[in-house]
């Protein structure tokens, strides 16, 4: 299945300057986003107390409001997907005055009188151990970046590993961007979601390097941006149907997955588009600005098929008992 005719050549690299714009703005954008609205760290990272709770009958959400505040003054009270169910949010120091207890049956009786009351779920984090989690979540991250790093400029060429996590980072960020933006609670599932969709992505990417790599030991003249166009357009198809069959899969789980894996889901959606995007628009346009020279690739590539036909000759003299 083909959504491109596959011997039409687009150019790519010709739009790169609006693409690079388009990008810029997006990246821009999201860290004004981050450092003005900041983020909505969930217990996992901020600590505190996760009750939720769920009446047999709707409940106006002032009600519940009046009667925690009661015990709870600080409390955060939300809708969590229907009108009869609530998430309970507790501060790090109201939830560490009554860890002791057993915070779901104090919430409970603090709610029976508005009617009948089951706690579905109660999730208890200090403040050192979120401090911890969140400090564990960026050194992944950056660990992520390094092993990307050494492994793409292992298998290819140091510009190409560059490129690929600066398409990695323009990525996140603007990721993180749409999490401020929608204040979605950034938790230890949206930090998996995050790592997953830099794995996701550096796929999209490994496979336009691939095709380009190819490209150029194919051919022996033309220019890098004539090489990158064709190779982008020989994979457009699996590119949009990868990404279109993953993109629905997920909203699938966004629509129909419940509360509590929304905001997974929803890292992966945005995720999905900007993977996509970059690895067609932003990863391979850098190559043109690292002046990575196409000359120089093919001789490095001469001297390893040399070296591999040398060591074969010599494995089959050896075996032939010349040696």
């Amino acid at each position: 299945m083909e959504f491109f005719k596959g011997d039409k050549i687009y150019d790519f690299m010709g739009k790169r300057y609006l693409f690079i714009s388009i990008s810029l703005f997006l990246i821009v954008a999201s860290l004004i986003l981050i450092a003005v609205r900041g983020f909505n760290w969930g217990i996992d990272f901020a600590g505190g107390v996760e009750v939720q709770v769920r009446f047999e009958k709707p409940v106006p959400i002032s009600a519940i409001r009046q009667e925690i505040s009661k015990k709870f003054p600080n409390a955060s009270i939300t809708n969590f997907g229907s009108k009869n169910e609530f998430l309970i949010r507790l501060s790090v120091k109201n939830a560490s005055s009554s860890v002791t207890n057993d915070i779901g049956d104090t919430i409970r009786r603090e709610l029976q009188k508005l009617g009948k009351v089951e706690i579905r779920r109660v999730n208890i984090v200090g403040a050192k151990v979120g401090g911890e989690l969140k400090e564990k979540g960026i050194k992944a991250f950056l660990l992520a970046m390094l092993g990307i790093l050494l492994y793409v400029a292992f298998r290819f060429e140091w510009r190409f590993a560059v490129a690929s996590v600066i398409a990695l980072f323009h990525d996140t960020i603007i990721s993180l961007g749409a999490l401020s933006l929608f204040q979605i609670e950034i938790n230890l599932d949206v930090l998996a979601a995050v790592l997953t969709l830099m794995g996701y992505s550096l796929n999209d990417t490994i496979v336009v390097f691939d095709r380009i790599r190819e490209q150029i030991e194919m051919s022996r003249g033309g220019d890098l941006a004539q090489h990158i166009n064709e190779a982008v357009s020989k994979t457009l198809s699996r590119t949009v149907l990868t990404s279109l069959t993953t993109f629905f899969v997920v909203l699938t789980l966004f629509l129909f997955g419940g509360e509590i894996i929304r905001p997974f889901s929803f890292t992966l959606l945005v995720g999905i588009i900007v993977g996509t995007y970059s690895s067609i628009f932003i990863a391979s346009p850098l190559l043109i600005w690292l002046k990575f020279d196409i000359e120089k690739y093919r001789k490095k590539l001469m001297e390893k098929r040399k070296k591999r036909e040398e060591k074969e000759k010599l494995r089959k003299m050896y075996e032939g008992g010349v040696l």
